[in-house]
């Protein structure tokens, strides 16, 4: 363990991945209890698929595809949330119709421009060695914002996940705030698909929250143990990919599997007692 720990430290490399990724695991831990609860968990991957078109026509043109995915699928979280409250479209039928568009969109680009090489593997898929310097800037404070945000308006979306109408009835402008969690959720998304992948990172989002909510009743207990399962399961699914040298969003992924699989045992345990 403590000859891990000091590979990582002396390699820039992961160490850059490891101090993104926590973030990153906090941040969709965070997001996800509020999305699970208030049945968006889909949202995570739809955007993720948006996420994919982003990258795809933004390394196709030749402009860094964090600067140029951010606004776009800030943009289609926006497009979700209006469509679902028109109500002219369901949620679900809404993410259906966009993360298929950007998805085909993206594969389209894919196959007129360079074709399916590694960088466009990388994006979808993750990899450890992709965080370039400027990544790592760029993912760091939007992490850093979407932790602070959640923290001041934690009252507010507390109470805009678990009764929308009383919420509404208090004067909290619930749109407002649904809008803030979809993009939130945005960012998380595109700060981690560079070492989960697009197609992977919305499991980070949805798996800490479920594991969660196997033991924990109160909205508190879940945000904090939906925290620390995500991060353990983030550091864990890091060292086992180092360690037999396979892709990272993968390792995490099973981990969280492994993790959600044991907790829900344990439930099964507790009730049988």
């Amino acid at each position: 363990m403590i000859d891990m720990i000091r590979t990582f430290i002396s390699y820039s490399f992961l160490l850059r991945a490891l101090v993104v990724g926590v973030l990153v695991a906090l941040c969709s831990a965070l997001l996800g209890v509020c999305l699970v609860l208030k049945r968006y968990s889909m949202i995570g991957d739809g955007l993720s698929h948006v996420a994919f078109g982003a990258l795809s026509v933004s390394l196709a043109l030749g402009f860094s595809p964090l600067q140029v995915a951010i606004p776009v699928v800030m943009l289609a979280a926006f497009l979700l949330l209006r469509l679902s409250a028109n109500g002219k479209i369901k949620g679900d039928a809404a993410i259906a119709i966009i993360s298929s568009s950007s998805l085909a969109i993206g594969v389209i680009t894919t196959s007129l421009s360079k074709g399916m090489n590694l960088d466009v593997f990388h994006y979808m898929f993750g990899s450890i060695l992709a965080m370039s310097s400027s990544d790592v800037y760029i993912s760091v404070a939007l992490s850093v914002v979407v932790i602070v945000l959640f923290i001041v308006f934690y009252n507010k979306i507390f109470a805009v996940t678990f009764d929308e109408l009383f919420a509404k009835a208090t004067g909290i402008n619930t749109g407002l705030h649904n809008m803030l969690i979809a993009l939130l959720t945005a960012a998380t998304i595109v700060v981690g698909m560079r070492i989960m992948g697009a197609l992977l990172i919305s499991s980070l989002i949805i798996f800490p929250a479920l594991t969660s909510m196997r033991i924990g009743k109160s909205f508190r207990f879940v945000i904090l143990c939906s925290s620390i399962v995500s991060v353990i399961c983030f550091a864990a699914g890091m060292a086992i990919s180092y360690g037999f040298s396979i892709p990272a969003g993968a390792s995490v992924v099973v981990t969280n599997l492994a993790v959600f699989l044991v907790f829900n045992a344990l439930r099964l345990i507790k009730r049988k007692a």
